[in-house]
């Protein structure tokens, strides 16, 4: 298992920092809301909708917020939405993957496609970034929950594949499939988690400077402020130096 990951840290720190309350609720019952109309829409019996509701609860998301969204897909008057996954390029060549979400996927398209090109970047065809990235499981903890070694164990016993731990907490790894699975072994260990989902990976990072960071999180701003995005996912590092500037 590896030692602390820099770019896990930016980006829980950057979900937690740049987005509105009423944008995140928004996004999160859209997911809940998806998730019980696919499946069953008791948690218990549907582990997307499980997960999606636990990562709801770890962003304070309302109770009658999350009861609603269920709600509306049981009823049957929820929206027809599409997951579309896009994938470009931003400033310094950083692949970029875009989940959406969407009822309308020629607005959502032209949309996105725009939002690159405005910042620096260019939308690529489905296929040409992924293969850059791995579809896992990622478990957050804050610091307080014990130590690298303590949560290394509880990682290896939950049957995680990765533990990464730094100053800021702890975040664990493990197969996309495995995550529901996983994450209830770490929170019979280790506690309430501070976030539960899936992400993509990257296998590398591209380290950036200052004036291309800067252009890069316009991009990833951009992105995240429209309506029908869910995630924005970038391979880049930064330095603290450089992240203590932005």
């Amino acid at each position: 298992m590896a030692g602390h990951s820099k770019w896990a840290n930016i980006q829980h720190r950057k979900g937690r920092q740049d987005k509105l309350r009423a944008k995140v609720f928004s996004k999160m019952s859209k997911e809940i809301t998806v998730a019980a109309k696919m499946g069953d829409p008791d948690p218990d019996k549907n582990p997307r909708l499980r997960l999606a509701v636990k990562e709801a609860k770890s962003n304070s998301v309302p109770k009658d917020v999350i009861e609603r969204a269920i709600k509306k897909a049981v009823g049957g008057d929820a929206e027809a939405y599409e997951e579309i996954r896009y994938e470009g390029y931003g400033p310094n060549g950083v692949a970029v993957i875009v989940e959406a979400m969407t009822d309308n996927r020629n607005r959502t398209a032209s949309n996105v496609r725009s939002l690159f090109a405005k910042h620096g970047g260019n939308l690529g065809e489905t296929g040409s970034v992924a293969f850059m990235f791995e579809r896992k499981g990622q478990v957050v903890y804050g610091a307080g929950v014990g130590d690298a070694d303590t949560v290394m164990m509880a990682a290896i016993e939950a049957g995680a594949e990765d533990a990464e731990s730094g100053e800021d907490g702890h975040v664990i790894w493990c197969a996309d499939t495995d995550l529901a699975e996983v994450s209830g072994a770490l929170e019979a260990g280790l506690g309430e988690s501070q976030s539960t989902k899936l992400v993509w990976r990257p296998g590398t990072t591209t380290e950036l400077g200052l004036e291309d960071a800067q252009k890069l999180m316009k991009l990833i701003d951009a992105l995240e402020d429209d309506d029908d995005v869910q995630t924005v996912t970038a391979n880049f590092e930064i330095s603290d130096e450089i992240m203590a500037q932005l």
